[in-house]
């Protein structure tokens, strides 16, 4: 909510803005709209402020959380990501393998058919959509600023045999980040670029480079 309210605020602010520059020589409704922009941008000001707040509150649960740190060591991830990623998954110690989260979200692949007819492979969607939500809205900066995210994205989307489409790359993206996540934070250790890309796929990515 404080989100919808601060974008309208602006909005609001900027078409007050707006208007008054081209409003030369009217001084009708100016005082008014005056005084609109000052609540608009001391509510701003207080959202700002209570954002502060509350990111300030995460971060403190954050650090009581065994793992949170090593999983905010990955580039490009950031608290939101974590607290709410947590949120969603509870416990990562109830959890054998990032296989069982990554099925949680929905991300399993399934094989739509019926009867004879062999259909399309996709996610199951059966899971937890704001998990998915989560992933997904973290994984399109990431395979941008992450260097191995993006060197899979880019392998992943390039391969001569069975190319993925970006969309479909970035799903299965989203199922490798879970699996990142899940052994950060229960064996809690630091992001490592190798340990993230393994032999096998730095060689692939080797030889599609070359």
């Amino acid at each position: 909510k404080t989100e919808i309210k601060r974008g309208v605020g602006i909005k609001r602010a900027e078409q007050l803005y707006a208007a008054a520059t081209v409003s030369i020589g009217l001084t009708e409704g100016l005082t008014a709209a005056r005084i609109e922009l000052a609540a608009l941008l001391q509510q701003y000001d207080l959202y700002c402020k209570q954002e502060e707040s509350i990111m300030t509150e995460v971060l403190q649960i954050l650090e009581k959380i065994p793992g949170t740190k090593q999983m905010l060591s990955i580039p490009g991830i950031g608290i939101l990501t974590v607290a709410g990623f947590l949120a969603e998954v509870g416990d990562l110690n109830n959890y054998d393998h990032g296989q069982q989260i990554i099925r949680l979200a929905g991300l399993n692949l399934t094989e739509n058919s019926s009867g004879k007819r062999k259909g399309k492979t996709g996610i199951s969607k059966r899971g937890r959509s704001r998990l998915r939500g989560i992933l997904f809205r973290c994984m399109l900066p990431m395979v941008a600023k992450n260097k191995e995210f993006k060197a899979l994205h880019e392998y992943y989307t390039t391969r001569s045999q069975n190319p993925l489409k970006k969309k479909q790359s970035i799903i299965a993206l989203c199922g490798k980040l879970v699996r990142v996540l899940y052994a950060l934070g229960t064996k809690q250790k630091e992001y490592n670029a190798n340990e993230v890309l393994g032999p096998i796929r730095q060689a692939q990515l080797q030889q599609s480079a070359a």
